[in-house]
Parts: C-alpha cells; sequence; structure tokens
C-alpha cells in the first residue's frame, strides 16, 4: 500500500486521528513499539488492507517538541510543531506562577513565542499579586490577556493572537483551558469539570491531546492539565535561557560561566537586589535550576 503523509490530530495511547491531506479524518495504529506519534507530528501512513485503520509508518523530522522529564530522568515528548504556546492561569484554583514560568522556559527551548492568559475574570476580583505577576510578564516582553470563557470577556483577544496559528494551551488543572477552547470553537467541544471541593484543586478533564481548528482561523492542541510541570532542560545555560531577563542582566556578570548563587561580582543578584528583576522570578530560576542538576544526576 502506498504511504501517504499525514498529521496527528487526537492521541489515545497506541491509538491515534490522523488527517489526510485531502482533510478526511482516519483512525490509526502505530507500527512496532518504537513510534512515539503525539499531536501535532507529521508522519506517513498507509491503510491496512482489509480494515478501516490507518498504520502510522514514520515520524517526520519535527520543528519542536514540549516534552518533560519522566521518572527516570528521560526527555517524555508531549506534543510537536507548534507555533505559540499559551499558558494559562486563573484565580481558581489558585495559582501557580512557577508552573507558569516553567511553560514559558519550555517555549523558550522550542524557540516558540509564548502568551500568558489570566482565565476566570468573572469569579475573582482584581487582586495585587496576579496584577504584579502579569505585570512584570509584560515587562519582559510576554503579551498577558485577562478573559472570561464563561462570559466571553477578552476572548477576541485571544483570537487575534491565535489567527494563523498552530497553538499549544497548557495550564494547572482546572484554569479553564477546555472552556476557553469551547468559546472559541463556539461550542462544547471539549469536556469541562469544576473544581474538586475536597481538594480545590483541579480536576483533569483532558485524558488525550486533541487539535482543534477554530472557526476564526488557526487551530489548537488541548493538553491534559497538571499540578506540577518541569521542562526536560539539558543544562544551566538552557534553564537560564528560559529567564530572558536573567539571560539579559548575565552579560553583566563578573565571570562568564556565573550560575547566579553565590557568585561575586553578579549582575543578577545585583538585579534582583534593586528590583530590576523580579525576586520571585529569580527564586523560580533557582528552582529550576536545583530541578535540572537533580534529574540530571539520574541519566
Amino acid at each position: 500500500m502506498p504511504q501517504i503523509p499525514a498529521l496527528v490530530i487526537a492521541t489515545y495511547s497506541r491509538r491515534m486521528r490522523l488527517q489526510l491531506a485531502d482533510g478526511t479524518e482516519v483512525d490509526a495504529r502505530i507500527k512496532g513499539k518504537l513510534l512515539r506519534p503525539v499531536c501535532g507530528d507529521r508522519v506517513f501512513a498507509e491503510l491496512i488492507p482489509g480494515e478501516t485503520d490507518w498504520l502510522i509508518t514514520e515520524i517526520c523530522k519535527r520543528d519542536n517538541v514540549l516534552d518533560r522529564p519522566n521518572l527516570r530522568g528521560k526527555a517524555e515528548i508531549l506534543a510537536a510543531n507548534v507555533d505559540l504556546l499559551i499558558v494559562v492561569a486563573a484565580g481558581s484554583p489558585q495559582p501557580d506562577w512557577f508552573i507558569v514560568d516553567r511553560y514559558l522556559s519550555a517555549a523558550a527551548s522550542m524557540n516558540v513565542p509564548a502568551v500568558v492568559i489570566f482565565n476566570k475574570t468573572d469569579l475573582v476580583t482584581r487582586d495585587k499579586t496576579s496584577d504584579v505577576e502579569l505585570g512584570d510578564y509584560e515587562r519582559i516582553g510576554y503579551p498577558s490577556l485577562r478573559c472570561s470563557a464563561k462570559t466571553g470577556v477578552g476572548i477576541d483577544a485571544v483570537q487575534e493572537i491565535l489567527a494563523g496559528r498552530l497553538a499549544l494551551i497548557v495550564g494547572q488543572s482546572g484554569v479553564g483551558k477546555s472552556s476557553i477552547i469551547n468559546r472559541l470553537m463556539g461550542g462544547e467541544q471539549q469536556r469541562t469539570a469544576a473544581i474538586s471541593n475536597k481538594t480545590g484543586e483541579g480536576r483533569h478533564t483532558t485524558v488525550n491531546s486533541m487539535m482543534l481548528t477554530l472557526p476564526c482561523g488557526g487551530a489548537v492542541i488541548d493538553s491534559p492539565g497538571v499540578r506540577d510541570y518541569a521542562p526536560a532542560l539539558e543544562s544551566t545555560s538552557q534553564v537560564m535561557h528560559g529567564f530572558r531577563e536573567i539571560e539579559a542582566a548575565s552579560q553583566d556578570c563578573r565571570f562568564a560561566n556565573c550560575r547566579h548563587l553565590r557568585e561575586p561580582g553578579c549582575a543578577v543578584k545585583d538585579a534582583v537586589a534593586n528590583d530590576a528583576i523580579s525576586p520571585r522570578r529569580y527564586e523560580s530560576y533557582r528552582r529550576l535550576l536545583a530541578l535540572t542538576e537533580k534529574l540530571g544526576k539520574r541519566t
């Protein structure tokens, strides 16, 4: 059977949903145990004789990947070939800005732009902490939007950013990623769930990654919500690259290999002391650096 190019638009463990070049959507299985396609992958597939399923035989070279370290410290790929990373936070559940930072670090590693969206503005009054955090992101060049998936306020601005792009939407469980997509799609396309009353944490509602084409143009990949996340980084320089204000200030450090922890003549620590760099973002850098070094010792 001839092999034809296709796009992975949904993943269900070892089963996939593909979009063929003519727009037809088909179900597919994976050839062998070594191939691990993810949503956004460009692949080659062939029709299985006597069946309606297709067989994925090859994964094309990826432009970029969102990954994370698994329990053995090896990189696990979650999605591929995206143009934009949208990181969603909300007033409920309580935002974990350290997770936001780690996704922004992943975007830097992927070499794609990132946007921070603060959802559920209909549920919470503006609080000083969120205003400060979003302001800090704006100052270092990350567009930061406020919206309400429930009321539609701010969704127009989200649509403008998404136009013509393939975006991956990430964030904590329960922040409303699927609800934002539903609003963008104009209907209940993705399953949603309320915040757990018992724990106050978000319930996982997106089991598998899925790509949806938006009426306004562009497409989104909805990824499973998380309670923690870290990118799979390999070096101190990669960690620093994910914190653009720290990377910029590091050019004035006394030592070229400064890690910005206890070294003398560190311009980064001076910038933190003078509030030119957010102390919380600096702490976030320190945590991700320590985690990256810890995971590196496992491999």
